[in-house]
């Protein structure tokens, strides 16, 4: 058995055929520069039905350093991908998005950190090519979130992509979670941590797999699993409007009872005020379905994936 580290670049991929086998070359051209390492590649592939499968048989054919994880059916963006890493063997694992908008010359960076004995090193977006938009809504997201969380703070502009130490990926399965965040998990588990900026190049080929539904998840995910905040907001709304309520109630009375005769007290105040208590009621009433939501999916303890095949893993 040889002695040399490896470090695996782990990926998930959905119909990603334009970018998988530049984002192989760039990652092999990268690990030049560290030949004292064996280095792997692991694709998590969730169901893909563009020919990204064969494009990935292709490479792992040729290069038996490339392994894959074929899904059976396509389980979302969030259980494939950690799910994969999971699988990876090496003594520091790579994770990242397939989709190039990972830099992976960044990873050059990553391992001098891990060198230097950094446990985890994550790559942290200063900046984007993207929409402004979206990426001050991500950053308001953060905020909010870093604030009411009841951990270590979550790391704003933190995807996913960085390189963990063999005893941070050990940490990591210790938590049996079958529907995870772990942009929460890996501020949770601590270790020595450096971060590195970068800047999020636009997507090259194809279009983003992310859609207000999968953001929506994600961000709902991320309070779920780390602040009580909405809940407590609940409380604070009722207590809060429930006081306003008698107030306007006592104004009314007296105001009837000293202009008994001209005051009235009309529709339009019942209308508007059933229709804002009905929207708040209906609004916590969806947060806390939320949290129910979360206690069903662990209560469930259904497996993070099923597997079709694998390619180039030893028996």
């Amino acid at each position: 058995m040889s002695s040399r580290k490896c470090i695996t670049i782990a990926g998930g991929c959905y119909n990603e055929v334009e970018n998988i086998e530049e984002l192989y070359h760039r990652c092999c051209e990268m690990m030049k520069e560290f030949p004292q390492y064996d280095f792997e590649f692991l694709f998590s592939d969730n169901y893909s039905t563009d020919g990204t499968r064969d494009l990935i048989r292709d490479l792992a054919q040729k290069d038996k350093r490339v392994k894959a994880i074929f899904n059976a059916a396509n389980y979302g963006h969030i259980r494939s991908p950690f799910y994969g890493m999971l699988q990876a063997e090496g003594d520091a694992v790579v994770s990242m998005c397939t989709d190039l908008q990972d830099p992976p010359e960044k990873i050059a960076e990553m391992i001098r950190e891990w060198e230097k004995g950094a446990k985890v090193v994550i790559a942290v977006r200063s900046d984007t090519e993207c929409g402004i938009v979206m990426e001050s809504l991500r950053r308001l997201y953060y905020t909010i979130l870093r604030k009411s969380s009841q951990e270590q703070s979550v790391v704003s502009g933190f995807t996913g992509f960085g390189l963990y130490d063999r005893s941070f990926m050990e940490a990591l399965k210790l938590f049996k979670e079958p529907y995870p965040y772990f942009r929460g998990l890996v501020s949770e588990i601590g270790l020595k941590r450096v971060e590195l900026p970068f800047v999020q190049p636009k997507r090259k080929h194809g279009v983003t797999k992310n859609n207000f539904f999968t953001l929506y998840d994600m961000a709902m995910t991320g309070f779920v699993n780390h602040t009580k905040l909405p809940l407590r907001l609940a409380v604070f709304s009722g207590v809060f409007i429930g006081i306003a309520s008698l107030l306007v109630a006592l104004v009314y009375l007296v105001l009837k009872l000293i202009y008994w005769n001209t005051f009235s007290f009309g529709m339009a105040p019942l209308m508007i005020g059933l229709f804002f208590f009905s929207a708040v009621q209906l609004i916590f009433i969806g947060i806390i379905g939320e949290y129910i939501g979360a206690i069903w999916t662990q209560v469930k303890n259904r497996p993070l994936v099923i597997e079709e095949e694998r390619i180039n893993f030893d028996d």
